[in-house]
């Protein structure tokens, strides 16, 4: 991994203060624009004192490999990879980590001292943050993951790590669902899946669940689309059958807190977006680019939420 760049004046000064030392790091996707990674990057690079900047990249499906070897060429010092590409940038990569072949999907490319990137995935040590506090111990409890796409494979590694003793996998799509059962299934025993859709079909994983995680889009907030911050991806039926005493973990942080996440509260269930997860991951990601163990998370958790908030 090259070295980090000294801290230099022009570092100090504050985010606009680039020149010709300044080096880059960034997050690739498409769209990427209303990313939260640069406000809270930004703010721990301001606190590391480092001369660096992190800026969203959009970047095409059909270019993806031009803008990853580009970046490389041009000596980027770290990227993020998020929607549509986690998969696809896996194949781009030199080298990848044990966990990201497990996955099959890369958030993280770290540049390699050899030349090419180093492919890993930040977003199980992301999801797992919220988890982890106050010491609880999930070993052999049960887990209801609502969705196979992407995200599915990141938090079903980080219920195996946690010991959950069952992981039941509800899609509507038989396809997506099977892949993902397929990929996982060698290290992830418990996992098993579940047919979404049909009446009833989830009330009893619902009422037995310790942990629901929903990894699905259902109820984020859309520019075009005003009312998707009404929706759940749980019918009202589905939401009585909620354990009061369960924890429901939703992936999305726009709006805080989600539909689903307020009808889980009502229901005496503990909850948590997915701020948090976004905030670890990019500390994460932070830590191998810069080398430094000491990231400043708080002020990037106040950056993410001053940009949600507005501020």
């Amino acid at each position: 991994m090259p070295p980090a760049t000294p801290p230099t004046a022009a570092a100090a000064i504050g985010p606009l203060a680039i020149d010709g030392h300044t080096a880059l790091v960034g997050v690739l996707g498409d769209p990427v624009r209303h990313s939260l990674s640069p406000a809270m990057h930004n703010a721990a690079l301001r606190e590391l004192g480092l001369n660096w900047v992190y800026l969203a990249l959009p970047a095409p499906a059909a270019q993806l490999d031009t803008v990853v070897r580009g970046l490389e060429a041009m000596g980027c010092r770290g990227l993020n990879v998020t929607i549509p590409h986690k998969q696809a940038v896996a194949a781009l990569a030199s080298e990848l980590t044990p966990l990201a072949q497990r996955l099959g999907a890369v958030n993280t490319l770290v540049p390699r001292p050899g030349g090419g990137w180093l492919g890993t995935n930040t977003d199980v040590e992301g999801f797992l943050a919220p988890l982890r506090q106050g010491g609880r111990s999930w070993r052999g409890q049960r887990a209801l993951v609502l969705g196979s796409g992407g995200s599915a494979r990141a938090v079903v590694a980080g219920l195996v790590e946690l010991g959950l003793g069952s992981i039941q996998l509800a899609g509507r799509r038989a396809a997506g669902r099977d892949a993902v059962l397929t990929d996982c299934r060698g290290w992830a025993p418990q996992l098993q899946g579940l047919a979404w859709g049909e009446p009833g079909g989830l009330a009893a994983e619902l009422a037995a669940a310790d942990l629901v995680v929903n990894t699905t889009p259902v109820g984020m907030a859309s520019a075009s689309d005003p009312a998707a911050t009404q929706r759940s991806p749980l019918t009202a039926a589905e939401l009585e059958a909620l354990r009061p005493g369960a924890s429901v973990y939703d992936l999305i942080y726009t709006p805080r807190p989600t539909a689903l996440l307020q009808a889980a509260a009502a229901r005496g269930c503990a909850t948590h977006d997915g701020l948090e997860m976004l905030v670890q991951q990019g500390a994460a990601a932070l830590r191998l680019w810069s080398g430094q163990e000491a990231i400043p998370v708080a002020a990037m958790r106040a950056a993410a939420l001053a940009r949600l908030e507005g501020r």
